[in-house]
């Protein structure tokens, strides 16, 4: 039986919805306190609506809703503080973001790590922030918050630290597994690239370049090898040449 619950003006950013009935939406929020939830949001396609310029991708908001945290329907949406776009070079980012959160958030189990990380991860995209290393950043903490984060810092079999100058072979869900034979292996990494990894400084363009091959192959155990829609669309955007010049740090591919 549905629950009767309501629930009050909770922090919340909106990841998706899509059309329901015909002037209405099923959005997918991402509740801070509440995980990640499915609601009906009656009337909200109407353009007079006073939801429609409010549930929007990106912005902080405080909703509220009766009924199951899954099913349940919305009652309330405002800003919560001033609305600040993304920077359209910046969206299929953002959309990027957005994506993960739908793919590997469980529904209704609670993450308020990765909410704020979610949150600091819009911050960088909305000011001078490398994108690259904003990105990269989300996905370590996404990952090590539903644990399948690994210690970049240490050999996993001996425990001994890893060495700035050295080379390691990495395992995508075993962690650093030893010294490398050969260090001109596209497998081989740096130590010093997993060790700013690890703590998260990532101001060198060699240790993003190598966070994102490291990253990449742990998501694609919790992602089930399965592809994600704005890396394909990134991908068709590079091959026609759209945004190659003004691009900042070059990241368009996630």
């Amino acid at each position: 039986m549905r629950s009767a619950r309501r629930v009050q003006l909770q922090p919340a950013y909106l990841l998706h919805h899509r059309p329901w009935r015909d002037s209405s939406r099923v959005v997918e929020l991402h509740v801070r306190e509440h995980g990640r939830v499915s609601l009906f949001a009656k009337g909200a396609r109407r353009a007079n609506h006073a939801w429609a310029p409010v549930l929007q991708p990106f912005l902080p908001l405080l909703v509220s809703w009766s009924g199951a945290g899954d099913g349940g329907t919305l009652t309330g949406a405002e800003l919560d503080g001033a609305p600040v776009a993304l920077p359209p070079a910046r969206l299929m980012s953002g959309f990027y973001l957005n994506e993960l959160q739908l793919k590997l958030l469980p529904r209704q189990d609670p993450h308020p790590g990765i909410y704020d990380a979610y949150a600091d991860a819009l911050g960088g995209l909305r000011a001078a922030d490398a994108e690259a290393r904003t990105l990269r950043l989300f996905e370590k903490r996404l990952l090590d918050a539903l644990g399948y984060g690994i210690d970049y810092a240490h050999v996993a079999e001996s425990g001994e630290p890893v060495e700035p100058a050295a080379y390691y072979h990495v395992g995508p869900e075993r962690g650093v597994l030893g010294v490398a034979d050969d260090p001109g292996s596209p497998y081989a990494y740096r130590g010093a690239d997993l060790l700013s990894l690890a703590a998260e400084e990532l101001h060198e363009p060699s240790g993003i370049a190598a966070a994102r091959r490291l990253l990449h192959g742990q998501l694609e155990t919790p992602l089930e090898r399965r592809e994600l829609g704005t890396r394909t669309v990134a991908r068709a955007v590079r091959s026609t040449g759209v945004g190659r010049t003004n691009r900042g740090d070059g990241e368009r591919s996630q």
